[in-house]
């Protein structure tokens, strides 16, 4: 705990919500017990709220979660924060709906836009996630108006290239990054490494993956996918045995590496909870309609051998692989 704070807060004159605003600084270094442990001792308010809502989420307390849920009110710092949390948990299409609502809410009551354009950038992360990067585009051009330096706006835009275009597409987009970022913004320097090893297929990647493994989530699970386009099947669940998935990405490749690995060595063991796997993501009311995952439920039946139901998941997305 960062020792000048807490002295002060052991001063009888300072204000009880300086614990609050202490856990908030701990959630930020991902401190998230001793978080909690000094927000508790502040005043119930609005920010404690909030806060101990979010530290719920990391805890994985649904019941605390739900609790804290229902003393959120209709005020701009409450619903951003509700969608912070949609967006956490994969329910994109409710954070889309909330940032939008306060957006117009916003311009509408004659309040400045610019104060908010910044969530034009979560929109478009949103419809990101949700597969539809032309629309994503769309959203974050207005953001890029603005503030064409963004590195976060920047690398969002770089990314739909890449699922819209390709690789050089992508870098192409990805040096205008490198030209803008300060040599001392560690995260961006990190960012672009990590985004070029994808954009070339892998290349470098033993190099460049392991040490931003505890810096950017996505690089576990990139490399990975290396070590699945390597044929290293043993490695690749190596390096995912002990995650315990917590997004539809992380399921499908956890189901991807047990049906590989049950596949190559006759792990009857593993092929099941592949399927197990692919079917949590493919009937969950949030992913059953989109193309990850219909290609889940193939993978499903296919693991049990239905194949006639697997051929009618995989004609439902056929348009969508054309070019394919």
């Amino acid at each position: 705990m960062p020792q000048g704070v807490h002295r002060n807060n052991r001063d009888e004159r300072s204000p009880t919500e300086n614990w609050v605003y202490l856990g908030c600084v701990m959630f930020f270094l991902g401190m998230y017990k001793e978080a909690e442990e000094a927000s508790t001792k502040g005043p119930d308010s609005k920010l404690k709220n909030r806060l101990m809502f979010h530290l719920s989420h990391k805890f994985n307390d649904e019941k605390k979660l739900m609790s804290f849920h229902k003393n959120l009110q209709d005020i701009v710092e409450d619903q951003l924060s509700l969608a912070s949390i949609h967006y956490l948990r994969s329910h994109y299409q409710e954070a889309i709906d909330i940032y939008k609502r306060v957006l117009l809410e916003n311009s509408s009551n004659g309040g400045s836009k610019k104060e908010f354009l910044a969530l034009n950038v979560y929109v478009a992360l949103c419809y990101y996630k949700l597969d539809y990067y032309d629309v994503s585009q769309e959203v974050l051009a207005v953001y890029l108006q603005h503030f064409p330096d963004s590195t976060v706006a920047i690398n969002l835009k770089a990314c739909n290239h890449f699922r819209l275009y390709n690789g050089k597409a992508a870098e192409a987009e990805l040096k205008n990054l490198s030209d803008v970022c300060s040599p001392s913004f560690k995260f961006a320097s990190d960012l672009i490494k990590h985004n070029l090893v994808v954009f070339r297929a892998g290349e470098s990647a033993l190099q460049v993956l392991p040490p931003l493994i505890d810096v950017i989530p996505e690089a576990r699970l990139n490399l990975v996918i290396y070590y699945l386009r390597q044929d290293d099947i043993q490695e690749a669940y190596n390096h995912f045995k002990d995650v315990s998935p917590t997004t539809p990405q992380e399921y499908i490749l956890k189901g991807v590496v047990n049906a590989a690995l049950g596949q190559e060595q006759g792990l009857n063991d593993h092929i099941k909870i592949a399927q197990q796997y692919f079917q949590l993501v493919g009937g969950s009311a949030s992913e059953c309609d989109t193309i990850p995952g219909r290609q889940c439920m193939a993978s499903c039946f296919f693991l049990l051998k239905q194949f006639d139901d697997v051929l009618i998941y995989l004609n439902s997305i056929k348009s969508y692989f054309y070019n394919e």
